[in-house]
């Protein structure tokens, strides 16, 4: 029996209008994989929320965002990277929730939706956020 290990690999425009069709992709992806549709939910709100933060951190409009998407048959990778000015990741904090402000929850709702979440960052080359889905029982 071969291992399955596919990546799928995308280059965005830097624009608000392309996260519905990373959501679109990343829904395929889940279904093909088995996922229920729960779980293709929480993806795809996370997945959402990361482009988001790609776009709104990145330099501008003009460059691109990248969205690489790792399959195999225990879980799915998703990387988004942005080129923007970066962040040092110890200074996020979960957000105060009695505050209903607006922005500040994406990566709140990232964590809380996905079952590992990492965020790389170097200031003035930009954020990667990597975030897994296993396939199955919740962990």
């Amino acid at each position: 029996m071969s291992r399955i290990n596919d990546n799928i690999s995308l280059s965005i425009p830097n624009k608000p209008e392309y996260v519905s069709v990373i959501r679109l992709t990343v829904t395929a992806i889940a279904n093909r994989m088995g996922f229920d549709i729960e779980k293709i939910e929480d993806i795809k709100v996370a997945v959402a929320e990361a482009c988001t933060n790609a776009i709104t951190h990145g330099k501008n409009d003009t460059d691109n965002f990248f969205v690489e998407f790792s399959i195999d048959e225990e879980k799915l990778v998703i990387k988004v990277c942005d080129s923007g000015k970066g962040c040092a990741t110890n200074c996020i904090k979960n957000p105060d929730l009695t505050l209903l402000n607006e922005g500040g929850l994406g990566v709140f709702i990232i964590k809380s939706l996905m079952d590992d979440v990492n965020i790389n960052s170097d200031l003035g080359k930009g954020t990667t956020i990597i975030m897994t889905k296993f396939l199955g029982d919740d962990m």
